[in-house]
């Protein structure tokens, strides 16, 4: 299951800016018992009407209804500030992901502890709850530019400190933790002004997407490079490497993006804290953003049990260390597979439409292990678990009409936060489980257990939806007139 969190800048998974005029999301607020909570989520404002622009080009002009974009995953590549943050968003988890291995062996080499060296891996998962609950404020109270560079100048700044020679293992680990702290805020307002960029219709689907493309394929291809790289260079020469990344993607965010206005400005007058807490409450108050929030997360929890156990399975049936490869490899593979069929091959109302049966299945192929495959069969299973994730590219759209405009960076990076936050509690759990029952016995537990937890979701999801959902409507123009990039050779 891709890990959604991109952890760049924060993060390996994982840009730009809150807009000029907002149109806030179409879809119709779920009916039912109102949420119990302290308040509920802002209406939506009224939409802006109107055709899209026929001067636009093809490819961002609004499709027919059931039709893929007739230029796929080409027509986000013709705006041109979505290349800008692509391209900051490839280099920040390239050298995300090599400072994390990097980091590893150089705690090793001064420590020679095999648990400070594992607990540097795990800071980088540990801190997103905090950071994404108390500061998911940021998001939507600063001009989304401003706090993506200020992000990645941090990141910069801290692995600058790391580099250097006297600076001990107990700061290298504070370090760590500030850095996965900053990540859920970078991720969750880069969300957000995907909005802006793309629109809130089929371009933002598929811009996501490629996102989390390129995070499952730097997952792949990071750790083989970083283990080229330090066959060559010393930990803190990778280290150094990652600094200059960091200093790259704030470039191409400053100059490859334009400026746009914070969401709410601090509109609430409260602090950063109670604007923080207040957005969590509200979102987490809704009962319709709960359950689609709640979807993004259950998944994850109980897809990792094979990813954190590969390892002890491997030793289970046998084999070496070339199989246990072929298991890691695995489930990225089938997902990003899945992801680029859906996102290239279906249209919006198929993708929609395959959201709560995707979900529901997807950790079926898990239940095999019951059976202690082989790694022939595992490696199937995990391909196709890794598959069933495709789900989220129409969950995607289906959050961000459920959102109100105001609350949307907030809305993302407690997103971000939790999903990162339920995917390491998930692999504690399931290795907690391994010490009393055998692994592969767990694993097929957490692939019928979830089913189960994801059964009683999915109800919940149907019940939260709209009583009368209107014909689909899928925008996928830019979202000001101006920001139309007409796409040249």
């Amino acid at each position: 299951m891709p890990r959604d969190t991109e952890p760049v800048t924060g993060g390996p998974e994982a840009t730009d800016t809150p807009g000029g005029r907002r149109t806030p999301p179409p879809a119709p607020r779920a009916t039912g018992p109102a949420p119990a909570g302290p308040a509920a989520l802002p209406a939506p404002h009224p939409e802006r009407t109107g055709p899209p622009d026929p001067s636009g080009p093809p490819a961002l002009r609004a499709p027919a209804e059931d039709a893929p974009a007739s230029r796929g995953y080409r027509a986000v590549f013709a705006v041109r500030e979505f290349r800008a943050v692509f391209a900051a968003h490839l280099l920040s988890l390239l050298g995300v992901v090599v400072s994390e291995l990097a980091l590893t062996v150089l705690v090793y080499d001064l420590t020679g502890s095999p648990l400070l060296s594992a607990l540097t891996f795990a800071l980088g998962m540990l801190p997103y709850l905090v950071g994404g609950t108390l500061f998911a404020g940021i998001a939507d109270r600063y001009p989304a530019r401003r706090v993506l560079v200020t992000c990645d100048l941090i990141c910069a700044g801290c692995v600058a400190v790391m580099v250097l020679p006297g600076t001990p293992v107990a700061g290298l680990l504070v370090l760590r933790c500030l850095v996965a702290a900053v990540s859920p805020v970078f991720t969750g307002t880069r969300m957000a002004a995907l909005t802006d960029i793309l629109g809130e219709g089929d371009l933002f689907v598929l811009g996501r997407s490629l996102l989390r493309i390129i995070s499952q394929s730097a997952l792949l291809a990071g750790f083989g490079v970083g283990g080229l790289l330090l066959a060559v260079v010393t930990p803190r020469g990778a280290i150094t490497i990652t600094v200059v990344t960091f200093l790259c993607s704030a470039a191409l965010l400053r100059l490859g993006t334009r400026a746009r206005p914070a969401r709410t400005a601090g509109k609430g007058g409260g602090t950063l804290l109670g604007e923080s807490l207040s957005g969590a409450r509200l979102v987490l108050g809704d009962r319709r953003v709960r359950a689609l929030m709640l979807l993004f997360w259950l998944p994850p929890m109980f897809v990792v049990a094979p990813e954190a156990l590969a390892a002890p399975y491997a030793d289970e049936i046998g084999v070496g260390s070339a199989a246990l490869g072929l298991l890691m490899c695995a489930m990225p593979v089938g997902s990003i597979a899945a992801e680029l069929y859906v996102g290239a091959a279906l249209g919006p109302r198929t993708r929609s439409r395959i959201v709560l049966p995707l979900a529901a299945a997807g950790l079926l192929p898990l239940v095999l292990y019951g059976f202690r495959p082989g790694v022939a069969l595992a490696a199937v299973a995990l391909a196709l678990a890794g598959a069933g994730s495709a789900y989220v590219i129409g969950l995607d759209q289906w959050f961000v009409g459920a959102v109100p405009d105001e609350l949307r960076g907030r809305a993302m990076t407690l997103l971000t936060a939790g999903l990162m936050t339920i995917q390491g509690v998930g692999m504690a759990l399931a290795g907690l489980a391994a010490e009393f029952f055998p692994v592969h016995g767990v694993v097929a537990g957490a692939g019928v257990l979830g089913t189960l937890c994801l059964l009683l979701l999915v109800a919940e999801v149907r019940r939260t939806a709209p009583a009368s959902a209107p014909a689909i409507r899928i925008r996928t123009e830019v979202r000001d007139g101006e920001d139309r990039q007409v796409p040249h050779g």
